[in-house]
C-alpha cells in the first residue's frame, strides 16, 4: 500500500496556530514554527495571567478599603473584624465600590463595625 499523507488536518492545525498569531510582530504571525512558540507562550501567559489578575484586584480592592477605613478611624483589620462580629457579610470588591461611590454609605457600614466592636 502506498502512503498516505493527511495533508488536509496539517494544513488546518497550521491554519489555527497562525489564526492564533494573528497581529503578533514580524515572522511570528507568519512563519509556522515561529508563530507555533508565541502562540504556546502567549496561551501559557495568558493562563497565568488569569490566576495574578485575581490576586492583583484583592490587594487593589484591600489597599482601597484601608484608605477609605483610615479616614473614618479605624484599620483595616480592625474594620474587618467588627464587620464579621457584626455578622455584615460584605466581599471586599464591593466594599472598595461602595468607599468610592458613596462615603457616607462606607462611614454607616465603619459605625456598624465600631459598635460590634465595643461590645
Amino acid at each position: 500500500m502506498p502512503r498516505t499523507r493527511n495533508s488536509v488536518a496539517t494544513r488546518n492545525r497550521r491554519k489555527k496556530i497562525l489564526k492564533l498569531a494573528k497581529g503578533y510582530f514580524g515572522s511570528k504571525h507568519t512563519l509556522y514554527r515561529t508563530a507555533h512558540e508565541q502562540v504556546m507562550h502567549s496561551l501559557k501567559y495568558a493562563y497565568r495571567d488569569r490566576r495574578t489578575l485575581k490576586r492583583e484586584m484583592r490587594k487593589l480592592w484591600i489597599a482601597r478599603i484601608n484608605a477609605a477605613a483610615r479616614m473614618n478611624d479605624i484599620s483595616y483589620s480592625q474594620l474587618m473584624f467588627g464587620l464579621k462580629i457584626a455578622k455584615i457579610e460584605v466581599n471586599r470588591k464591593m466594599l472598595s465600590e461602595i468607599a468610592i461611590a458613596d462615603p457616607k454609605g462606607f462611614t454607616g457600614i465603619v459605625d456598624k463595625a465600631k459598635k460590634a466592636l465595643e461590645k
